[in-house]
């Protein structure tokens, strides 16, 4: 059985977080006084309206926090609160490097990363290969999204342990192309299929679970098998 982690924790805004662009309106969830890691969850595409507030985005922070982790979430430049403007993914990838900076300035950790759609698509560019971060997470990968097909190739050189988690019926990363893509990765990686849901893991067949957090939702079941993931490939955190 699963169990989350006691300890008391706080939200706090971030006031000092900047990158190129300027500002970035970020909050911080607070872990334990000694936490094994910290943790960044970065958000979908804001033109769709994504924020740091998206619930998929929600339940990845609480995955992490309840290991105790102090997790920080953003809004990407031009999103929010954040300054600067959209930029189509080169300038986000300077605020997902502005993030690292400051939760290794501020804990000292090794860092653990999760990216929702466009923020799994810009943070694992950036995260791939950066000594900091130990593990990666890849929530809704968009492999192919409003008639674009996203290129994943870095993703062959990439040696963290990686987990990929998807929903079956994603209009935005049909299964083949997520397994092909999953395929080229380099190990240790793991793929997640969240059964009968869509991008935002919302169930399609009609019968929603009645503890899920709403009608059709299955980010239960997306944060359980974040926890399990965690637990297995990086035995150090507290169960």
């Amino acid at each position: 059985m699963l169990h989350a982690h006691s300890a008391s924790a706080s939200l706090r805004s971030v006031d000092n977080l900047r990158a190129s662009a300027g500002r970035l309106e970020a909050l911080l969830n607070t872990g334990s006084p000694n936490p094994s890691f910290s943790a960044l969850v970065c958000h979908p595409h804001p033109l769709g309206g994504g924020t740091l507030h998206n619930k998929v985005v929600y339940h990845a922070m609480k995955a992490f926090q309840s290991f105790g982790l102090p997790v920080l979430r953003f809004n990407f430049r031009g999103t929010g609160l954040s300054e600067g403007a959209h930029d189509f993914g080169r300038g986000e990838q300077d605020d997902v490097r502005a993030a690292l900076d400051w939760l290794d300035r501020e804990f000292h950790r090794p860092i653990l990363f999760a990216g929702f759609s466009f923020g799994s698509w810009v943070g694992l560019h950036v995260c791939c290969g950066d000594p900091r971060v130990s593990g990666l997470v890849a929530l809704g990968l968009p492999v192919h999204a409003e008639g674009r097909d996203y290129d994943f190739g870095f993703l062959a050189r990439c040696p963290q342990p990686k987990l990929f988690i998807s929903g079956t019926r994603d209009q935005y990363g049909p299964a083949a192309q997520v397994e092909a893509t999953v395929a080229s990765a380099r190990d240790p990686k793991e793929l997640v299929w969240i059964q009968d849901t869509d991008h935002f893991f919302v169930s399609q067949n009609g019968t929603p679970h009645p503890s899920s957090p709403r009608t059709g939702s299955k980010l239960d079941e997306v944060k359980k098998a974040i926890r399990l993931w965690a637990l297995r490939s990086f035995p150090v955190l507290p169960e």
